[in-house]
């Protein structure tokens, strides 16, 4: 195994395993503590860890790397997502620092840009489109809301391993150049410029010695591997259609309005009903599914506007993924839904272990960091899913998607 793989939600795991696979990698998403498999390139384990209490997240990362090891990874790589989703109390920084200590290291890149989807790093400090992070809509998420912009500013907080920053200029100066200023560095989270696709080339050659690397997805479209390993056909699912919406994100909800204009059929989770009588909720939306003639497209939500958000996020935010998940696991098991389109890391967590889904092997990709992939639910179905960031895709992804597994 070239790589082993931490991933802190299920969307970033699969986004980082659709650069992987189109490295050539043979790559598999495991979720949670599931068996890892040994007859893949590289496996990335998906945690809900991004949120998780401090002590669980390092508790779960750990045992991720210690399975990862003993299957025979040869370097592993911390994911987390592009916008550096945390708080001051964590989680990257506890993490980090267990995961290093663990595979006996001194030193990492910490690198999130994804400049394909706008995330770019320059003089330390993270831009979203151009906009710096503390200014862009991350600013107003319900549970991470960065309110910095300069990395190290997030970071330090999190950790008492030295922070240093590395600039564009060094970068730009080529991998010999570089790969010194990462060896000279004293021990510690070196955060790497990179505002393109060349930068990040750059820093993947650099920084081939280490091994531990952390950062985005797009810093693993350009690692060492094997180009032509054969990509296995996508398994054939059923027609049954369902997109269901978590994420309260800029994108997600520009999403939703875009596939209700092209004749989506939506309705909302009822967020009061969900909190105090979740059973109920649960069977009125998969009632409402069922309604719908076989040609629909159904699109659940929980918000679609960014004042539909509660101040109470994290009460809320649990109600909507246990309705949400347990909606799409029942239509499932019923053979009523056989694709399924999740926008958000949280709700995609959740509605993969209501499925009771052990492992996806990842498919088409339809935009820089989503891709469709499958899996065998614990009912034996076979489901095909897409696994979205609240903040990526096309604003036509949910109309569109489909398409690619036609």
């Amino acid at each position: 195994m070239h790589f082993g793989a931490i991933a802190d939600d299920f969307t970033g795991a699969t986004d980082l395993a659709t650069a992987l696979r189109e490295r050539g990698l043979r790559t598999a998403v495991v979720i949670g503590d599931n068996d890892v498999p040994t007859d893949h390139d590289a496996v990335v384990v998906a945690l809900k860890s991004r949120t998780a209490p401090v002590a669980q997240a390092v508790a779960d990362s750990l045992d991720a790397g210690r399975r990862l090891t003993a299957a025979g990874a040869e370097r592993l790589y911390v994911k987390y997502c592009s916008t550096f989703d945390s708080t001051d109390e964590g989680n990257i920084g506890p993490v980090l620092d267990a995961v290093i200590s663990m595979a006996g290291a001194d030193r990492t890149i910490v690198v999130p840009s994804f400049p394909a989807n706008g995330r770019t790093v320059r003089d330390g400090s993270l831009s979203v489109n151009g906009t710096l992070l503390e200014h862009s809509s991350m600013r107003h998420h319900p549970l991470t809301p960065m309110t910095k912009s300069r990395l190290r500013n997030i970071l330090a907080p999190q950790t008492d391993a030295e922070v240093f920053e590395i600039t564009l200029d060094v970068v730009r100066a080529g991998a010999v150049a570089l790969r010194a200023a990462i060896d000279e560095a004293p021990p510690g989270y070196l955060i790497v410029d990179a505002e393109t696709d060349g930068d990040l080339a750059v820093i993947a050659a650099a920084s081939r010695h280490l091994r531990v690397l952390s950062g985005g997805a797009a810093l693993a479209a350009h690692l060492d591997a094997p180009a032509d390993a054969a990509v296995a056909a996508f398994p054939a699912v059923g027609p049954g259609r369902l997109v269901v919406c978590g994420s309260a994100s800029a994108a997600t909800r520009a999403q939703i309005a875009d596939a209700v204009a092209r004749g989506a059929v939506a309705r909302r989770v009822d967020l009061d009903a969900a909190a105090s009588a979740p059973a109920d909720e649960i069977a009125a939306l998969a009632a409402w599914m069922r309604s719908l003639p076989p040609s629909a497209l159904p699109l659940i939500s929980s918000v679609t506007e960014l004042a539909d958000v509660r101040r109470d996020a994290y009460a809320t935010a649990d109600a909507v993924e246990h309705v949400l998940s347990a909606v799409v696991a029942e239509l499932v098991s019923t053979g009523d839904v056989h694709r399924v389109i999740v926008a958000g890391g949280e709700t995609s967590g959740a509605v993969v272990q209501a499925l009771g889904v052990s492992t996806l092997e990842i498919g088409p990709q339809l935009a820089p960091g989503v891709c469709w992939s499958a899996g065998e639910t614990a009912s034996g179905n076979t489901v095909a899913l897409v696994l979205k960031s609240g903040n990526f895709g096309r604003t036509d992804l949910f109309t569109t998607a489909w398409e690619a597994i036609a």
